[in-house]
């Protein structure tokens, strides 16, 4: 149903993914420009996947193994950001590209952690469901 936990913890990952990327920077250059996720065109397709993900999982909520599935592969996606992030952040040779980390970074963070709220609560209805029909 949509009056559910999980789709509160879904809607705040999409405004997480698809919202805050505009409002905090990733980082700023050696020439004080403040780089944001809509500046770099691949980390932009993942937030706006990740968001598309969170909202897809809200509309399946008669499904919940799908959901479930879309909400394990939505984690998956973010901690690859996460890894793409960490990656840039440490393989600049001599800090040429990135000067300053900004909090936009961690943003995929959040999202992994309100994702995994879902999740949880995705399964706690599963179980119940199961639980009602084993009593039939």
């Amino acid at each position: 149903m949509l009056q559910r936990i999980q789709t509160i913890y879904l809607l705040l990952a999409a405004g997480v993914s698809g919202g805050l990327i505009y409002v905090f920077e990733l980082w700023t250059t050696p020439e004080n420009i403040k780089v944001y996720a809509h500046d770099v065109n691949y980390i932009f397709a993942l937030f706006l996947v990740s968001a598309f993900f969170s909202i897809l999982s809200i509309s399946r909520f008669k499904h919940r193994k799908s959901q479930f599935m879309l909400g394990r592969l939505n984690i998956l996606l973010n901690f690859f950001l996460l890894g793409l992030f960490l990656y840039q952040s440490l393989n600049v040779s001599g800090e040429t590209q990135v000067s300053e980390k900004g909090i936009g970074i961690f943003l995929p963070i959040i999202s992994i952690v309100l994702l995994a709220l879902a999740n949880k609560a995705i399964k706690k209805d599963e179980d119940l469901v199961k639980s009602v029909d084993r009593l039939r």
